[in-house]
């Protein structure tokens, strides 16, 4: 991945004219019936492809049915299996690739797109793939009840032409810097399934897996999509989602070959399977998460931003790097990961840690009161990273309740403002364009977001990078200085750092692969 801005070029990030030239390599991307997911294979060895077997997939949670559209828990797998959206991008750009849409030209003005859709894709239930299901997917995705995480970018659809069923023009209320990220992310929905889709009875879409079964909080089976577009793919006839909520049960689940990939195998054991044979750790490039400690600032202990600036210099993120993620990541006051336009050094050594200082910006206030700190118990990492904020905080004179919270409620909280006090946990949506996560993540949205914070000033730089026809250049290079000063400034939410998110599989698994949002593609993936 290019380490530095400077190494960025537009190229990563094609909008108008540059969008029309990608178009005429798009017809003829997919002319061999290559998926985008091939053309990124994990490529970890040259073993050749054995058709047939059943993948069995060791999670940490279930799927919350209602929370499918939100790229929460397990949602992204089972995304990755049975949907697929008009573009892909691959793991280390954001250079939009042909996937349900073959081409694309986009306005000069940057305020209409038009797409030139396969004839070829069906939904699982034998319905054909029309534009029309590219408006009703937007419309849906739209829809607050469904809580996307870009709903607010769909709202900016204004029109949808949808007079050619292989064909769509949108018509968009202004340019959106972010525009590929919303045709990246929003899955192609089956209509006439909906409203079964967040009850969990019917999950159909038009990718490589069919959706068969469901035990809450036990398993999820697919089965192999036979009239899949791509031919002779995908190679599994089966995956089974086995939900094991223990680090160590995932373990030894491996080691035992109940299973033959894990997500929630801790980053210790993770570190020492990477070195033992018959064994391969698979970190996802490109699509790494961040983990911070969030702040309701309407709680009157934190509603000071002198508290929180505290709170800033008394974490200790390089231990927490290196003890609870072994290394996997660096520390960051900022929610911009190392390949992003936004990055920027300087601003991230804003809050290092100094106890004495924030010692001395408390010594100016009263005493805070003590401050609930939620996590969620899914994850063994959030318990870890809790007790240290607990006693970083603790060595500072701020005292902490450690509120451990199931997966379902932590959700919950986080996409209704509903915590308390302080909480942690991770975000995505980083890896993308720089203004999707200031429109659009729940712990950032500059509208309504988890924290309860609200500033004209923020939703006035987040809009502007938002509106701006291209996503690098001079222009988005000063408004992206203006939020990340907005974020420092305000600290409703406080960074620690970036961690890469892994899977542990045994070496008999070859092909897997993920996109930017962790979903799985298994479309070429194999049992050896």
């Amino acid at each position: 991945m290019t380490s530095s801005p400077g190494g960025l070029d537009r190229r990563i990030f094609l909008r108008s004219s540059a969008v029309a030239a990608l178009a005429i390599l798009g017809g003829g991307a997919l002319a061999a019936c290559t998926s985008a997911v091939s053309q990124q294979r994990g490529g970890d060895d040259n073993a050749q492809p054995v058709r047939g077997g059943t993948l069995k997939y060791g999670v940490l949670v279930d799927i919350v049915p209602a929370n499918l559209l939100t790229n929460t828990g397990s949602t992204p797998y089972v995304i990755g299996l049975v949907f697929e959206s008009l573009v892909r991008y691959p793991h280390d750009k954001l250079e939009p690739q042909p996937l349900l849409a073959k081409s694309w030209t986009v306005t000069p003005d940057g305020k209409s797109i038009t797409l030139n859709l396969r004839d070829d894709v069906k939904f699982h239930s034998g319905r054909a793939f029309t534009s029309k299901d590219v408006e009703f997917s937007y419309r849906t995705y739209a829809d607050p009840k469904w809580s996307g995480q870009l709903k607010s970018t769909a709202a900016k659809i204004t029109a949808f032409d949808t007079s050619d069923p292989h064909k769509i023009t949108l018509t968009l209320e202004h340019p959106l810097s972010n525009l590929f990220d919303l045709l990246d992310t929003v899955p192609i929905l089956d209509s006439e399934s909906i409203d079964q889709l967040a009850t969990g009875d019917k999950i159909i879409g038009t990718g490589p897996f069919r959706f068969t079964q469901r035990i809450p909080n036990q398993q999820l089976v697919f089965e192999k999509n036979p009239a899949y577009w791509v031919p002779d793919r995908p190679y599994l006839d089966r995956v089974e989602f086995r939900v094991i909520s223990d680090n160590q049960a995932q373990l030894n689940a491996l080691k035992t070959g109940q299973i033959d990939l894990a997500d929630g195998i801790n980053y210790r054991d993770t570190e020492n399977l990477a070195k033992a044979d018959g064994y391969r750790v698979y970190t996802f490039d490109g699509a790494e998460l961040q983990v911070y400690v969030g702040a309701n600032v309407t709680d009157p202990s934190l509603a000071d931003v002198r508290v929180r600036q505290a709170i800033a210099y008394a974490l200790d993120r390089e231990r927490i790097i290196k003890e609870v993620f072994r290394g996997a990541g660096y520390a960051l006051n900022l929610p911009w990961p190392k390949s992003s336009p936004a990055f920027d050094q300087a601003r991230n050594t804003r809050y290092t840690r100094d106890a004495a200082k924030a010692k001395q910006i408390l010594a100016q206030l009263p005493k805070p009161a003590k401050l609930p700190l939620a996590y969620n118990t899914a994850y063994a990492t959030s318990e870890a990273i809790a007790q240290i904020v607990q006693a970083n905080l603790a060595e500072i004179g701020i005292e902490v309740e450690l509120v451990p919270t199931e997966n379902a409620t932590f959700l919950k909280q986080l996409i209704g403002a509903q915590f308390p006090g302080l909480w942690i946990t991770d975000h995505s949506w980083a890896q993308f364009v720089p203004s999707t996560l200031t429109v659009s993540a729940y712990p950032f949205n500059a509208r309504k977001n988890a924290s309860r914070y609200e500033s004209a000033d923020y939703v006035k730089a987040a809009d502007a990078a938002w509106q701006l026809p291209q996503a690098t250049g001079p222009d988005a290079t000063r408004a992206y200085q203006a939020l990340s000063d907005q974020l420092l400034d305000s600290l409703f939410l406080i960074e620690i750092g970036v961690h890469d998110w892994q899977n542990s599989a045994t070496k008999k698994l070859h092909g897997f692969n993920w996109t930017k949002r962790r979903e799985l593609q298994l479309t070429e993936a194999f049992l050896a």
